[in-house]
């Protein structure tokens, strides 16, 4: 099992970080209000501020305030401002001895999924896939911060539901257990036959994606399973796919949901669909490299996390 880095607790002081994009300075400094305003202390990263074209600065800045959020001891987590794209040119650039042995909460989502996972992976420890600052930058959403601080608490037994604003859906019912991997779809492929390659054997695989073709999705779960990824999962849970659309005239044919049983139906496992991860309005956080319960319960799907992933 993932070594567990410490809660969340009351005051902690939280560092912001822009490994890809930067972010918009009137969402910035809303999303850091929010987080001052319930007592924790914010520390932006020297870099986040730079604008290298669409990046938050050069690769080697973007490694610099990961590498000095991860050592500072004052730091107690770390969150990525926003995604976009830029990641795999910092991933490099990164001392994963040194991360090693300052594990710390890191929290991010979309092209943050390089990575959480190859923390995980190189590190051995365990990171969330969830909000980021762009998040909180447009409006506070209360099953956000409330999921987010709930998974953090160090409380165990915490269960993680669907809401009103993104129903889940159940594919194929079932109970499974796992370590849970995954993110985004578009990342995970990006990873793939790299050092960075996502571990499913035995794992309880989450994706998500917006703004892509239906034939390119997929052609990516079906690139998943051709490389083998899919061989040893033991359930399945898919995020929202949000503004997925047919490449042209002629339709495709399916929606996610069909797709996503086209590709995994035969391999007997539970499958959610719509779950709130990703990049729709409501966003769970959820452990990467943890022990996870996958319920998919008509009347009530869910994930449930047995130990807390912080100590």
């Amino acid at each position: 099992m993932a070594f567990r880095p410490a809660r969340l607790r009351d005051g902690a002081r939280i560092g912001i970080v822009s490994p890809a994009y930067w972010p918009l300075p009137d969402r910035l400094a809303r999303a850091v209000g929010e987080f001052r305003d319930r007592g924790f202390d914010v520390v932006l990263g020297d870099n986040v501020g730079l604008r290298e074209d669409k990046y938050a600065g050069p690769p080697e800045a973007r490694a610099a305030d990961l590498m000095a959020m991860f050592t500072d001891p004052s730091i107690d987590a770390i969150i990525c401002a926003r995604g976009g794209y830029g990641v795999n040119r910092v991933l490099p650039l990164l001392d994963y001895d040194m991360i090693a042995v300052n594990p710390k909460i890191l929290v991010g989502f979309s092209d943050i999924t390089g990575l959480l996972t190859t923390v995980s992976q190189q590190c051995e420890f365990v990171t969330f896939h969830g909000p980021m600052l762009t998040t909180f930058g447009r409006e506070t959403v209360p099953y956000n911060i409330d999921t987010l601080l709930a998974v953090l608490s160090g409380e165990d037994n915490v269960e993680i539901r669907s809401t009103a604003g993104c129903q889940a859906r159940v594919l194929a019912p079932g109970e499974a257990s796992g370590p849970l991997w995954g993110g985004n779809l578009s990342l995970l492929i990006e990873r793939l036959a790299t050092p960075g390659q996502v571990c499913t054997d035995g794992a309880i695989l989450f994706i998500e994606d917006i703004d892509e073709k239906l034939h390119a999705f997929d052609r990516m779960l079906l690139q998943l399973r051709s490389a083998g990824c899919l061989d040893g999962i033991r359930g399945l849970v898919v995020g929202e796919m949000l503004e997925m659309h047919d490449g042209g005239d002629v339709s495709f044919g399916k929606d996610t949901d069909a797709i996503i049983m086209d590709v995994f139906g035969d391999l007997g496992i539970p499958i959610i669909s719509h779950f709130p991860c990703g990049h729709g309005d409501c966003q769970a956080t959820l452990p990467v490299a943890h022990t996870v319960e996958l319920h998919a319960d008509p009347d009530d799907p869910r994930i449930r996390i047995p130990q807390s992933p912080v100590s």
